[in-house]
């Protein structure tokens, strides 16, 4: 059995970028595979700009696949989470966090975390497993060469 610690996996970096900038590339699902660390989304549909804790977007990932994602808490600029899952299923217990912490105008704290805790469908733990800190920290640091490319 596989202890609750090894099953919150996290990342974190200051990214020389505003909080409101960097969030836009979270929120947006469209804009999530230019910065995917995993090599594991394909496309989104636009239009699924997040908003609030309840909505629900769309993902296409590389092997093919769709994913609904279920956002589970938001607070714009600042927190985004979500649980995936198959379309028309109930999500297997893995989750997505992205929490970001200004240090002023063009400096921010960001720290994702993946959260396999409550994940129950054995098929899937070979995956889970496979998401590594130094994983997340590939899509932390895609993610600021976009944002800090855009603010500079």
């Amino acid at each position: 059995m596989t202890d609750d610690s090894s099953r919150v996996v996290k990342a974190g970096r200051d990214i020389a970028a505003g909080a409101k900038a960097i969030f836009e590339f979270i929120a947006d699902p469209a804009r999530q595979p230019e910065w995917d660390g995993q090599d594991n989304l394909s496309s989104a549909e636009t239009g699924q700009r997040v908003r609030a804790a309840g909505d629900v977007f769309t993902m296409t990932l590389t092997n093919g696949g769709v994913r609904t994602n279920h956002v589970t808490e938001f607070t714009e600029g600042r927190l985004i989470a979500w649980t995936p899952s198959e379309v028309g299923k109930r999500p297997p217990g893995h989750l997505w966090r992205w929490e970001l912490e200004p240090a002023g105008e063009s400096r921010t704290r960001v720290t994702v975390t993946y959260d396999w805790t409550r994940l129950t469908d054995r098929n899937r733990l070979p995956r889970a497993r496979w998401t590594t800190a130094e994983r997340l920290q590939a899509s932390l640091d895609r993610l600021a060469a976009l944002a800090e490319g855009q603010s500079g």
